[in-house]
């Protein structure tokens, strides 16, 4: 599996900020509700966070151990390492959109003291933050340090595949 990159999830971003910015400026043409998920999202996200962090918590301690006497799931640590990367994707989704809303509703904001469209907006670009962070951090978490050889020509067991020059996932 490929790593994250910070480039992919910025242009998930940027990409949902424009459908975002352009979805309000029609429900706003069309006298609609502005497209904007409620506080009770923030609980979703919340458990989604607080899971992928409990399960990457797991494969951290895993790997951080001085002798192994067991070996991690090998399921389990792909599958967390999946719902980091989905937590992050989706992090990003969140972020964008609500971000392009928040473009579209700032000159309408700074005409109202407090616009409790823009304030749900703002609290769901924080959750995508968070997601966005914990994907990465649990993905870091997954993955396993190049082990060193003891031999001089380094085509030894441990040695790392060409192209895992960083290290494999746990």
């Amino acid at each position: 599996m490929r790593p994250l990159r910070v480039t992919v999830l910025g242009l998930i971003g940027i990409a949902l900020g424009l459908l975002g910015f352009a979805a309000t400026q029609l429900s706003d043409r069309a006298s609609s509700a502005t497209p904007v998920l409620p506080y009770s999202a923030l609980g979703s996200v919340a458990i989604i966070a607080v899971f992928t962090l409990a399960l990457g918590i797991r494969v951290l301690r895993w790997r951080n151990e001085e002798t192994r006497t067991r070996m991690i799931d090998p399921i389990f640590a792909a599958r967390t390492l999946v719902l980091a990367h989905a937590c992050a994707y989706a992090g990003a989704v969140l972020l964008g959109w609500h971000a392009g809303v928040v473009a579209d509703q700032f000159p309408v904001w700074a005409a109202r003291a407090t616009s409790p469209v823009v304030l749900q907006a703002i609290a769901m670009m924080g959750g995508g933050i968070v997601m966005v962070a914990i994907g990465l951090l649990v993905e870091r978490f997954c993955r396993i340090p190049p082990e060193d050889t003891d031999e001089g020509d380094g085509g030894g067991k441990g040695a790392p595949r060409t192209g895992d020059a960083e290290g494999g996932y746990a």
